[in-house]
C-alpha cells in the first residue's frame, strides 16, 4: 500500500472546476487499496477524502498546519472529517507542506494555487513522483511552462492525465518500478 497524497486548492476557480474530479481521484485511490494523504483542509483535498472514506478506502490521513483539533477547527476553520486521522503538525501552511509531501510516496496534484505550487516544488527537489490531473485549471495547466521556465524540463517522475484512474495506474507503476527491492513492504 503506497501513501498518495491528493494536493489542491482549498478555494477558488479551480476547486469549483476540480472538485467532482478530486472527488474521483480518491475513489480511484480507494479502489487501488492505497492509502491517502491530504492537508486536511477545504476545496480538492476535501472531495478526496469525501470520496476515499465513500469508495470505502482502508485509511486517510489529514496532516493539519494547526498544533491541536481546537486550533485546526477554530482558528483555521479546517474540517476534521471524512478522515481517519488527522495529525496536528503545528508547522503552519508553508511547514506541513514540507512534512506532507515528504510522508508520502507520491502526489497527484489537482487544480492549485500558490500553496499546490510550493506543494509541485518540494516534491520537484525531493524526486517524488507527481502526477497532474487535468481538467480543474489552476496550476496544474501551467506546470510545463512553469518547468521550462525553471529550467527542470521534464522529469521522469511527472505524468500527467484527465483520468483519475490512469493517473493512479501510471503513479502506481512508477512507485513499483522504483521500490521493486522493497516490494514486502508495501503489501
Amino acid at each position: 500500500m503506497y501513501q498518495i497524497c491528493v494536493s489542491g486548492a482549498s478555494k477558488g476557480k479551480s476547486v469549483e472546476e476540480g472538485k467532482n474530479l478530486a472527488y474521483d481521484t480518491g475513489q480511484a485511490i480507494a479502489r487501488t487499496k492505497h492509502g491517502l494523504l491530504t492537508g486536511a483542509t477545504l476545496g480538492i483535498a476535501h472531495s478526496a477524502a469525501e470520496g476515499y472514506k465513500e469508495a470505502g478506502g482502508a485509511m486517510s490521513l489529514g496532516i493539519s498546519p494547526a498544533t491541536s483539533k481546537v486550533e485546526h477547527v477554530m482558528k483555521y476553520r479546517l474540517p476534521t472529517k471524512p478522515y481517519d486521522a488527522v495529525l496536528y503538525s503545528g508547522m503552519h501552511y508553508v511547514g506541513r507542506d514540507v512534512l506532507l509531501i515528504n510522508s508520502s510516496d507520491c502526489v497527484i496534484s489537482i487544480g492549485g494555487r500558490i500553496g499546490t505550487l510550493h506543494e509541485f516544488t518540494i516534491a520537484l527537489e525531493t524526486k517524488t513522483p507527481i502526477g497532474f490531473l487535468q481538467g480543474a485549471g489552476g496550476i496544474s495547466t501551467e506546470i510545463m511552462d512553469i518547468l521550462h521556465a525553471a529550467g527542470a524540463g521534464y522529469s521522469q517522475n511527472t505524468v500527467f492525465s484527465d483520468d483519475p484512474d490512469d493517473l493512479v495506474k501510471q503513479l502506481t507503476e512508477l512507485l513499483d518500478k522504483r521500490k521493486h527491492k522493497y516490494s514486502d513492504l508495501y503489501k
